[in-house]
């Protein structure tokens, strides 16, 4: 799309680091770029507190209920939780020394000061709280007294928003260790409602042995889109994974081989020699990072969390796909990935009509002559905008010439081949709700009438992405080359974003009944054409044959004299269809009029001239 290579790069970029998101639900045709290149994807589960048993492996946590032990109604609140556990052992009848205590490696009792970073990816199948059946929602962060409430973001009419959104917030355990996640409903005039929420203890997280304060993904990488976004190395990781268990540190046997708790690990058991990314980060990293995957550290994930409303909590309102990271701000922080949705390109698509051929001819003229007054309309599917060209008039062959440029913007998602096209439902509605279509550009030929509805005459469909190759000739068209032929014949497909310019001839064909084979009503040649914003700026180009006409500059059409509308041009119908048909009749008319009009007159004056000439001969 005319990038510089910078630009090149950096494109590449966020659609791989888009496609990682699709590839990890299984849509292998949005996340194809990404497994096309070999990444992994992160894995797509549940809460991680059901994967994990809450994460209560150091302690379990009790609620604090409101009231007095003698007033159960009291009882409807908890006001906060005793994070710790109970062991009951029997005395040894021996006298020796029981079972050794539990929490001889529990964190100190001071405060820790922690980076908090919330993304927050979609949100599905939330229940609706306006009228028309939809929500227009928003996310919201809420963690001790820090309050988000995104209103800016809202998603307008709508069930299942794509937010892409990361929020930042700073706390301290355990005085802050509740994280709500909350989607509202925007409302203008009243006040918003809450859809639902969900809760996290980032302090069973952040204190847990299977480290749930960021994801591990499945290689390690030190460079390119999915650079390592962990505050700590693997083989820092680790080390501390095994002073939290009471096991002794590993010990390394040069970079490809680490025992730990008595079990030998080799970096051979899971790469493939000879086989290493050009990203990947060093060996022994490597092989730290498969220990801890194999040891059931908290993978990179993407959570389907359930939002329940505190109105009515038994009932699931929906599910919003996020994850946290939890960093303690005594380390450097690495800086935050980008989920932002992918944003749609503007393009604009430039289709030339040169000439049509083969039309079929649906009226007669006034002198008997089959003929058709042809016209070419043209579309983007899912888009109000039709345009069309001028009428070549009385066709008597089923040729038509043009030279007509129709201009289309339009907004594209490249990785999903998709147009992204955005309008109100109403006139009065105030947002636009987004729609997305296949970039499908239509065409029809039409015949034009003055008194009475246009003759539809053909129709042809392009798939701009995998479109019919054209052929250079008219007259070597036919319906085998539609791609959906009758005969099932494979024809070559292109794609104009591929090619970026097209031209040739394409048949139109007219299927009012499915059950009859499909006909051939016409050929039309055009020239397609797609380019960028920046491109057509630099490019400008106007509509019809509009200033500014160029890129190309469009003639008018050569077209035969024959070609005029008989109720706007009565001297041309009658020179050229009158005259030109039944000038023998005519002139045979018009002698006919004067002989007969000289006898009249000839036997109107015989009786005078003979009174004239017997008084003379009497003189």
């Amino acid at each position: 799309y005319g990038l510089t290579t910078s630009g090149i790069k950096q494109w590449y970029q966020r659609r791989v680091r888009g496609s990682k998101y699709y590839a990890s639900i299984g849509d292998d045709m949005l996340g194809r770029v990404y497994n096309e290149k070999g990444y992994e994807p992160m894995e797509y589960f549940e809460e991680l507190e059901l994967r994990f048993g809450n994460f209560r492996d150091l302690a379990e946590s009790y609620p604090i209920w409101h009231g007095k032990h003698d007033d159960l109604q009291e009882l409807d609140r908890a006001v906060g939780y005793f994070k710790g556990t109970f062991r009951i052992y029997p005395l040894p009848a021996d006298g020796s020394e029981p079972p050794p205590r539990m929490l001889q490696n529990a964190p100190s009792n001071e405060t820790i000061d922690l980076k908090v970073r919330i993304y927050v990816i979609k949100a599905k199948d939330l229940q609706p709280q306006d009228p028309n059946g939809f929500s227009d929602p928003y996310p919201a962060v809420k963690l001790g007294k820090t309050k988000i409430r995104d209103r800016d973001n809202y998603k307008p009419k709508c069930l299942e928003p794509k937010f892409g959104l990361v929020y930042e917030l700073d706390c301290t355990i355990p005085l802050e260790s509740e994280l709500k996640v909350q989607i509202f409903d925007y409302d203008y005039l009243s006040g918003d409602d809450l859809i639902g929420e969900t809760k996290i203890d980032l302090e069973n997280r952040y204190l847990s042995t299977h480290r749930g304060v960021c994801g591990l993904p499945k290689r390690y990488y030190t460079s390119g889109p999915y650079k390592w976004r962990d505050s700590q190395t693997p083989k820092e990781i680790l080390e501390d994974w095994c002073s939290t268990q009471n096991i002794n540190p590993p010990m390394w046997q040069g970079n490809c081989r680490v025992k730990v708790a008595g079990v030998l690990y080799l970096l051979s058991d899971y790469e493939v020699k000879g086989k290493v990314h050009k990203d990947w980060g060093p060996a022994d990293d490597r092989l730290a990072l498969y220990v801890l995957l194999d040891n059931k550290l908290v993978p990179e994930h993407i959570e389907q969390r359930t939002l329940y409303n505190p109105l009515r909590p038994e009932m699931a309102q929906g599910v919003i796909e996020m994850f946290v990271d939890i960093f303690p701000k005594s380390r450097e922080i690495p800086p935050p990935i980008n989920i932002t949705p992918r944003a749609p390109q503007d393009l604009e698509l430039r289709v030339i009509v040169w000439n049509c051929s083969d039309v079929v001819l649906s009226d007669v003229s006034l002198a008997g002559e089959m003929m058709s007054d042809i016209y070419v309309k043209g579309w983007l599917k899912g888009q109000d905008k039709k345009q069309r060209t001028d009428v070549h008039y009385r066709s008597l062959n089923g040729e038509g010439n043009f030279n007509w440029r129709f201009i289309f913007p339009f907004e594209y998602l490249p990785a999903e081949e998709v147009m992204v096209i955005k309008k109100r439902e109403h006139f009065y509605s105030i947002d636009k709700h987004e729609e997305k279509h296949l970039a499908v550009f239509c065409v029809q030929i039409w015949d034009n009438d003055i008194f009475q509805a246009d003759d539809f005459l053909g129709v042809l469909e392009l798939h701009l992405n995998r479109m019919p190759k054209p052929s250079k000739f008219a007259k070597t068209v036919s319906l085998d080359d539609l791609i959906d032929n009758d005969k099932g014949k494979e024809v070559q497909v292109v794609s104009l974003f591929d090619q970026k310019n097209i031209k040739g001839w394409w048949p139109c064909y007219c299927d009012y009944d499915p059950s009859i084979p499909r006909e051939l009503t016409g050929k039309v040649e055009m020239e397609l054409e797609v380019l960028t914003k920046e491109d057509a700026e630099t490019k400008p180009a106007g509509r019809a044959r509009d200033e500014p006409n160029e890129n190309p500059r469009l003639k008018p059409p050569d077209r035969p004299a024959t070609s005029f509308s008989w109720f706007t041009s009565p001297w041309k119908s009658i020179r050229y269809i009158l005259w030109a048909n039944y000038k023998w009749y005519i002139i045979g008319a018009l002698l006919l009029i004067l002989i007969i009009a000289f006898i009249l007159i000839f036997l109107y004056s015989l009786p005078g001239g003979v009174a004239d000439e017997l008084f003379k001969m009497f003189d």
